[in-house]
Parts: C-alpha cells; sequence; structure tokens
C-alpha cells in the first residue's frame, strides 16, 4: 500500500510499505479522511516532542472496518473514527482512569506509525463505529476533542470569564465547549482573518489582538477583572508565559500546547493568585463522545471549519503550502482517492 512518510524534518515522501494484516483484537481500517494537526506539522517542522523519524504521520482519522482479526465484534463496511492514543492499560495513570497520559502512551503518528496511509492496524478499543457524520467530520472529532478535555480540566463555570489564546483548531474546540458551559468567552490570535472567524462563527465575547497591548485590551473587555480561566492552544512560549500577569486572581490556567522549551514565571505574581496550573494532554473516550454527540445534535459546529482539503495523490505539495504562513488554513483534510 502507499503510505507518506516524514523522512526528517521539512521531507515528506511516499513510500510502497506492506499492508498490514489485523491480528487477535485488532482492527483493519481503510483510511477515509486525515485531518492535519499542528502536531503533524511541528512534526514535519522538526518541532515536535517524543518524536523520532522517520514518521508515518497522521493521528485524525476516520475509515470504515475493511478486516478484523478475532475477538473482534465490529460490523464490516461500516464508519468508524480512531481513537489515537494507544495506552497500557497497567501504569498508574492508567489504573486510574487517565489512559490520555499513560506513562508508555504511544500516540499514532508521534510514537508509531500513523494514518497517512491507505490502511492501518488498530487495537479494537480505539475503534469507534458511528453513523451519522461524514468522514470529514469524523476525521475532526480528535481535534475538537482536544479542546474539549481542556475545558474539562478547568471545570469552566457560567461565571468564568474565559480566554483561549489561539483560534487554530483545537482553539476552536475550546471556545465552542466553553461557550456550551455558558462563560464569557475571549479570544486572541494574532491574525485579524482567524479573530474575526470566531467572532462570525462562534459569537465569541470579545476578541484580543495579540500583537497590541494584550493586558491592556483585557483589562478593558473585563472590566479590570481579568480573565479567570486562560487556555493556552498556541504552542508559542511567550504566550504561554504571559498567562500569569493576565489571570484574575484565585484564576486557573490550562497549558494545552506542548513545546520543546522551558516554561518561566515570576513565583510572586503566581502565588498572589493563588493560581492553579494545569496541563492537559490528549482526551478521553468520553471526551471524543461528547464531541460526536454535539456534532449530530448540533451544539459542535463544523461548517466552515475545513477550509482547506485535497486528495492524498497530491497531498504532499499542499501540506507544504499549508505549512507556509499567511495559507488560511483553519482546518485542513486529506481525502483518500478512493473515499
Amino acid at each position: 500500500m502507499k503510505a507518506v512518510v516524514c523522512v526528517k524534518p521539512g521531507v515528506l515522501e511516499y513510500k510502497q510499505v506492506e499492508k498490514p494484516q489485523p491480528k487477535a483484537g485488532e482492527v483493519l481500517v481503510k483510511i477515509k479522511s486525515i485531518g492535519v494537526c499542528g502536531t503533524d506539522i511541528h512534526a514535519y517542522g522538526g518541532n515536535q516532542p517524543f518524536f523520532e523519524y522517520p514518521r508515518v504521520l497522521g493521528h485524525e482519522l476516520s475509515g470504515v472496518v475493511e478486516d478484523a482479526g478475532s475477538d473482534v465484534d465490529l460490523e464490516k463496511g461500516k464508519a468508524v473514527y480512531i481513537i489515537p492514543y494507544i495506552s497500557c492499560q497497567e501504569c498508574v495513570a492508567c489504573r486510574n482512569g487517565k489512559g490520555n497520559c499513560c506513562t508508555n502512551i504511544e500516540v499514532l503518528g508521534v510514537h508509531r506509525d500513523g494514518g497517512m496511509c491507505e490502511y492501518i492496524c488498530v487495537p479494537k478499543e480505539y475503534v469507534v463505529q458511528t453513523d451519522g457524520l461524514s468522514f470529514n467530520d469524523l476525521a475532526v472529532v480528535e481535534c475538537f476533542s482536544i479542546g474539549a478535555h481542556a475545558v474539562n480540566r478547568a471545570e469552566i463555570k457560567s461565571s468564568d470569564t474565559v480566554l483561549v489564546l489561539g483560534s487554530g483548531p483545537i482553539g476552536i474546540g475550546a471556545i465552542q465547549f466553553a461557550k456550551m458551559s455558558g462563560a464569557k468567552v475571549l479570544v486572541s490570535d494574532v491574525a485579524q482573518e482567524k479573530l474575526d472567524f470566531c467572532r462570525e462563527k462562534y459569537a465569541v465575547d470579545g476578541l484580543v489582538d495579540a500583537l497590541g497591548d494584550v493586558t491592556e485590551q483585557l483589562r478593558v473587555l473585563t472590566n479590570g477583572d481579568f480573565p479567570t480561566v486562560i487556555i493556552d492552544c498556541t504552542g508559542n512560549v511567550k504566550a504561554m508565559e504571559s498567562t500569569i500577569g493576565n489571570l484574575a486572581h484565585g484564576g486557573k490556567i490550562v497549558f494545552v500546547s506542548v513545546v520543546k522549551a522551558d516554561i518561566s514565571f515570576n513565583d510572586p505574581e503566581f502565588h498572589k493568585r493563588e493560581t492553579t496550573l494545569l496541563g492537559s494532554r490528549n482526551a478521553t473516550r468520553k471526551d471524543f463522545e461528547n464531541v460526536v454527540d454535539g456534532l449530530k445534535n448540533g451544539t459542535l459546529k463544523s461548517e466552515g471549519f475545513i477550509t482547506h482539503s485535497t486528495k492524498f495523490s497530491t497531498m504532499i505539495e499542499s501540506f507544504q503550502d499549508w505549512t507556509k504562513p499567511g495559507s488560511g488554513v483553519i482546518k485542513a483534510v486529506i481525502e483518500m482517492d478512493n473515499a
């Protein structure tokens, strides 16, 4: 079968690889759509932690059941999405129901080869059949789930004012779930077109120009109170470090972004706010289920979210273009030629 391999930073190549065969408890999925994530772009750019080359990228995946090993009760030909976080189910995190941060986790497209290929074998626990959604919608369930998990980590209430830093796909997921909680939601970005998109599509309560005086803008938008929750989805060290000084006293910070850097902050500023600092890694199966329910009942909006798409046979050139500044990409999806 054909696969796209990130051979080294900045280099993607088509390769002919052996088609996998499902073992007991595994499902062979014929890939239909692949969402392009910041993780893929960071890996391509050489900035992704927990990563080794060469690697088949891709972890936002939808498809159909092609075949299965023994002890699998999934109907062939049915649409599925894939939960890409393969956990050991034995470590302290897994024993406490937090397989999303398993000590031995293997994320598809990061720690093991992913789904930028025609077929992939996945343990049955991570393949979920569903209907009523397009393959492209199923391919963006994962990125929305990351945002949903961040909002759950913050335990957002209707009385909160939430600032989402970064209006990329994960930020948009966080925006939508924060809005569902009834909170006032602000969004910050360096790109005005993305801010306008969030205002038009998701009715955010305030826009913050990240290239301007962010602190003063927040002071005005919150009547001097500042956000009670800040969720960082930028992957930018300076943005992450700015959160301490822009947080309300008694507030919470959630770092969704993972960067290959140390993060520092002023301890008196941290302590005087009695700041709660949280990491948010991946998502849980419940987060995925909530996203699917939201897409089906319309409380979660995907309309206009996918701004760019291409076929698998032409994806390398398109992928390179999508990584360039000014590309205008909100969310890009790769569709298999046989879809």
